[in-house]
């Protein structure tokens, strides 16, 4: 079995609960998923199956947009409402200050990843640090914020989307758009909308996947590639990894079948195409 399947994930179960639940449900181990959602979080969980967990690289790599909620005038140690409050402090925030600091915040910039994350510093996890009460200089990594979005502001809560880079952390985010506005607040829902082009509108619980209410997209759904099919003497060089003139004119990759089977992804190298990807174990 080889495909891939975008989730819908509910509340309160970790990214791994997913995968677990749907090697049960599939009857099979060689499954992944392409960006953890945390516990609190919902929505697209892009997982692969079988041989497409190979792709994990190229998937995880997209863009992704996110719907979230800031609960404003309390800091807590993870930067979302699970954690313990550090810090509580009244606040005097207009819709107007808001759209403001929005309107300036689409840009590159270095962000610091949360005291809370699974991100390893010298082969040690950084919320195993947190949980020892070791303090360590946090990691910055350069992000994009392409867009952000006011959707509601009421009762102390602000309601935005965004469409953020690969490594993008919504709650370092949420801080640093308080600490703009000049007061403090957390996180207190998430729910990612899109990853690249997979859509919410296209994702499954897995309550449906259980009752078999779901389709499995194969490689030409989601892969904006040219697909072209091997002949046999192609197919020899392909699967030992040989370079190959560019007589196909490929501007990018390519994805090589042979006999309506996935064999390789291979990408633009100067005038020649090497191997990017083998699809066949």
């Amino acid at each position: 079995m080889n495909g891939l399947i975008i989730v819908d994930k509910d509340k309160n179960i970790t990214s791994r609960d997913v995968v677990n639940n749907l090697n049960h449900i599939f009857n099979i181990k060689k499954i992944g998923h392409t960006g953890t959602l945390d516990p609190i979080a919902t929505g697209v969980l892009v997982c692969l199956i079988g041989k497409y967990t190979k792709l994990g690289n190229l998937i995880t790599a997209l863009d992704k947009e996110y719907i979230a909620e800031i609960k404003l005038g309390i800091k807590t140690d993870t930067l979302d409402i699970t954690g313990n409050v550090m810090e509580e402090k009244n606040f005097n925030i207009t819709k107007e200050q808001i759209k403001k600091v929005f309107a300036s915040f689409s840009h590159e910039y270095m962000q610091t990843v949360p005291e809370f994350s699974a991100v390893k510093i010298n082969g040690k996890k950084l919320y195993e640090y947190a949980r020892e009460n070791q303090k360590i200089n946090l990691p910055k990594r350069k992000v994009t914020i392409y867009s952000l979005e006011l959707l509601d502001y009421s009762n102390g809560i602000i309601k935005f989307k965004t469409k953020v880079s690969k490594g993008t952390y919504i709650r370092s985010l949420i801080m640093d758009i308080c600490e703009y506005l000049n007061t403090i607040g957390t996180m207190s829902s998430l729910r990612r909308t899109k990853q690249g082009k997979f859509s919410i509108d296209n994702a499954y619980t897995l309550e449906d996947i259980k009752n078999n209410n779901y389709k499995l997209l194969n490689i030409k759904d989601f892969l904006d590639y040219p697909i072209i099919e091997l002949k046999k003497e192609e197919y020899f060089k392909v699967i030992n990894g040989v370079k190959l003139e560019n007589i196909y004119n490929v501007k990018n990759k390519v994805i090589f079948t042979y006999q309506n089977e996935d064999i390789a992804i291979y990408t633009l190298d100067n005038n020649y195409l090497k191997m990017y990807l083998k699809l066949m174990d």
